[in-house]
């Protein structure tokens, strides 16, 4: 891929800015239902990106045709187009030459495992359900990347992923399990198709509740989509810019329990050690013991703010802007020891749901939407089983709830009950960032009606 680079560089000739992304994408995908594997595909392909700046003009082109014919007419086209853009007179100049803080995370089993060993782990779920129906996926990734430009930056990585998500069914109610490692050995189908069953039994004859404003303790697949919008939302460089964004860098916007950080290069990071203008990832923290410390920038928009890129740029994402895609809620220290609560928790939740007199213990979210960027307040609804917590014990199922409610209020100041001691990296659906989320207690959460309205 290295070498992939340095043709495409070549040529384009001299006078021209250019910049050259070479990545390898092996995706390998068993899917099952009705307990039993019904889809096994793989997919490798190999994506060449040009972005190029000539005569105050940027143009950006992509090809999988890698012969010399292939590359040749990815530059022409690129240059082609360049020649017909209005000018860029916010061109923030290519990444200059800089080493890598890391290598990243690489596992060569996680990488090579076959179709067997994904089917082993979809055995064990069904297994552990005891006969309950199931659902889901597992999947294993990998990918190299190499990126050189004209002004002599040149680095390559490599990284691996493996995801496990499922669910078990019994009654019309569900249960979920999801986890997402560097390392194949570290996802255990047994222990997720176990929590997945338990869930699910605990969630038949569910009641409905009024909507109101509950206490709750958030499960780790929750927190997860409240990282997610903050990373598209929050800590979007362009959406700051734009004053599109809740971020005030330097004003204590969270409570004192949340810190907030991105790490590509970290024992729970994943993804390659460097973004997509050659830009080398680092530690970034966001929020500091409550306090917003900064945004996610690339090279243009850093400019546009007077910063510097923060190693956040996507291929293509000039128009959406940079995203953290490994951020991560640092753990706390919960307290107080879980009353016997059973299996329907996550042990990492365990402790936040002890202390509860009243509220509700929320697996997980989905079809979240954002109504106000601004403010970050999203709707959507809950799924994959909700409880009633009455003085610390789990007491009774309740039916799915929608709600409305600001995301960063969730987490202000005095807001934050508590914060679970232990972590869970969480993919998101297209393979493409993974959020790290321990469990959370939370003084109050909008709920403002049922799932159907």
């Amino acid at each position: 891929m290295e070498d992939i680079a340095r043709r495409v560089l070549s040529m384009v000739g001299p006078g021209v800015e250019a910049e050259v992304f070479v990545g390898h994408t092996a995706l390998a995908l068993t899917r099952f239902a009705n307990s039993a594997i019904h889809q096994n595909v793989a997919d490798a392909t190999t994506s060449v990106r040009l972005r190029l700046h000539a005569d105050g003009r940027t143009a950006s082109g992509s090809t999988t045709v890698t012969t010399d014919e292939g590359l040749a007419g990815l530059v022409l086209r690129t240059r082609e187009a360049a020649r017909l853009l209005p000018p860029d007179l916010g061109w923030p100049g290519l990444a200059p030459v800089a080493a890598l803080a890391g290598e990243g995370n690489w596992d060569e089993a996680t990488a090579q495992a076959s179709p067997d060993a994904r089917a082993e782990r979809v055995r064990a779920f069904v297994d552990a359900a005891g006969g309950l129906e199931t659902a889901g996926y597992c999947r294993t990734m990998h990918v190299a990347g190499a990126f050189a430009n004209s002004a002599g930056q040149s680095v390559a990585g490599r990284t691996a992923e493996v995801a496990m998500d499922g669910i078990a069914r019994v009654e019309g109610a569900d249960g979920l399990a999801r986890l997402a490692s560097g390392r194949l050995s570290e996802v255990d189908g047994a222990v997720l198709g176990a929590r997945a069953a338990a869930k699910a039994r605990a969630s038949t004859g569910a009641v409905e509740l009024p909507p109101g404003r509950y206490e709750v303790v958030l499960e780790a697949p929750a927190v997860a989509d409240l990282l997610q919008n903050f990373a598209l939302y929050g800590f979007n460089g362009r959406s700051y810019n734009e004053r599109r964004s809740f971020a005030e860098p330097g004003a204590e916007q969270f409570d004192q329990a949340i810190t907030l950080v991105d790490d590509t290069l970290g024992a729970h990071g994943l993804g390659l050690p460097f973004d997509a203008e050659g830009t080398p990832k680092r530690r970034v923290p966001f929020v500091s013991a409550g306090v917003t410390d900064a945004v996610a920038h690339d090279r243009r928009t850093a400019a546009e703010a007077g910063a510097e890129s923060t190693g956040h740029a996507l291929p293509g994402g000039g128009t959406f802007g940079a995203i953290p895609a490994s951020l991560r809620l640092e753990p706390g220290a919960a307290t107080g020891e879980p009353a016997e609560i059973g299996a329907v928790v996550d042990p990492a939740a365990a402790p936040l749901v002890a202390g509860v007199e009243r509220g509700l213990l929320v697996t997980d979210l989905w079809y979240t939407r954002v109504l106000d960027p601004k403010s970050l307040v999203v709707t959507g609804l809950t799924r994959n089983g909700v409880w009633l917590i009455e003085n610390g014990e789990i007491t009774t199922p309740v039916r799915n709830f929608r709600f409305t409610q600001s995301y960063p209020q969730a987490l202000a100041p005095g807001a934050v009950l508590g914060v679970g001691a232990d972590v869970t990296t969480l993919p998101d659906g297209w393979g493409a960032a993974w959020r790290t989320a321990p469990a959370l207690r939370l003084a109050s959460w909008n709920f403002t009606g049922g799932a159907s309205g």
